[in-house]
């Protein structure tokens, strides 16, 4: 239990330190037009050390296998071969922005039929095309396995996947993808979480280093610049001009909790209001008793509303009781329903409950 506190703990303080440090602009959005295209292909592995295919299985292995021979010369239509050093695979890949003819990008390669492993194999040349059916790229060389496989007469050991490797630099790019960056006159900033704080945030930023109204925010997830306002010589320019301007990031308050590993998550923004959950012989209890406090006679100042809040933890009276200083945090109610050895289990069980009641101010994700 006290390895698990740990992580809470540790995960609780990276995100407040996050959250409080600015961030580049081009950490936080995707340019209009600068992004990545999607390439997939069908190919084989050859040299496989007798852990590929069984043809009988895997009858289009075979057959790409006779359509690679025929194109090399090689005629064996009606033959009867069942070679095991072979296997069918897909490669998948993605061609960066601005990728231009000759370069070189990394691929990725799975088994689709019954093969054992790709360790040892080499990916025999393979056209990769994008969503448009074009060729862009085309594949080739020796793949590198992340697993191992072992196997006896009586018993086999598998580690890792041996069935998918990756080819660095694997692929050459055979074709550009059409878009010229200069041709635009607006560009648009999506944010990769989509927030309307933030993006003010970022309009703010961008106008201030111009000292003129050149960015504009269209929605949460969505600003805008007038390339044309910027003055700069090129698009390139205008970006390289304002990806490195610094924002401070905005984020709904969450709560993220992982079943599996009974790991949760949670950002600085978190509070809940009064409750009280039992769980078991488990009481849990939050107060909120704010005060008003009054400037002294003849004295300036103004009123203000100081929060009071009484939060515990009590059990039964066998087993002792725990209390929780001051505040409506929730990382201070995990911190002491971990000091009182509840499980992770138990724990996410609550919080499940505290979310149900509406009285947990934050989105809860279960995963």
């Amino acid at each position: 239990m006290k390895r698990f506190l740990l992580g809470v703990l540790i995960l609780f303080v990276s995100i407040n330190a996050a959250l409080a440090t600015p961030v580049r602009i081009k950490d936080l959005v995707e340019f209009d037009g600068v992004r990545g295209n999607d390439l997939i292909g069908y190919g084989l592995v050859v040299g496989l050390n007798g852990t590929g295919d069984g043809l009988r299985n895997s009858p289009f292995t075979e057959e790409i296998m006779a359509n690679i021979l025929e194109r090399l010369g090689v005629n064996v239509n009606g033959e009867q071969f069942r070679p095991q050093n072979v296997a069918a695979v897909i490669v998948t890949a993605t061609l960066p922005p601005f990728a231009r003819s000759g370069s070189q990008i990394d691929i990725n390669v799975s088994a689709i039929g019954d093969a054992d492993s790709l360790m040892g194999g080499t990916l025999v040349m393979t056209p990769l095309t994008a969503a448009d059916g074009e060729i862009y790229a085309v594949a080739q060389g020796t793949i590198i396995a992340g697993g191992a496989s072992v196997e006896g007469d009586a018993a086999s050991v598998v580690e890792g996947v041996p069935t998918a490797g990756t080819i660095p630099s694997g692929a050459r790019v055979e074709r550009e993808v059409e878009f010229e960056l200069s041709s635009l006159s607006v560009m648009r900033l999506a944010l990769r979480s989509p927030d309307f704080t933030t993006a003010g945030r970022i309009e703010t930023a961008i106008n201030s280093a111009y000292g003129r109204n050149v960015a504009l925010m269209l929605d949460s997830g969505t600003v805008a610049l007038d390339l044309n306002a910027t003055q700069e010589v090129s698009p390139a320019h205008a970006v390289f001009r304002i990806e490195n301007i610094l924002v401070e990031p905005e984020s709904r308050a969450r709560v993220v909790v992982d079943q599996r590993s009974g790991t949760i998550v949670m950002g600085e923004d978190v509070r809940i209001s009064r409750v009280a959950v039992a769980q078991g012989n488990l009481t849990l209890r939050i107060e909120e008793t704010p005060i008003a406090v009054q400037p002294n006679p003849f004295a300036e100042g103004e009123t203000v509303i100081v929060p009071r809040t009484d939060a515990r933890i009590e059990e039964d009276p066998g087993n002792g009781l725990a209390e929780i200083a001051g505040g409506t945090s929730l990382s201070q109610v995990i911190s002491g329903l971990n000091a009182l050895g509840v499980s992770p289990a138990d724990m996410i069980d609550i919080l499940n409950a505290i979310n149900a009641s509406g009285a947990l101010h934050a989105e809860l994700i279960v995963r």
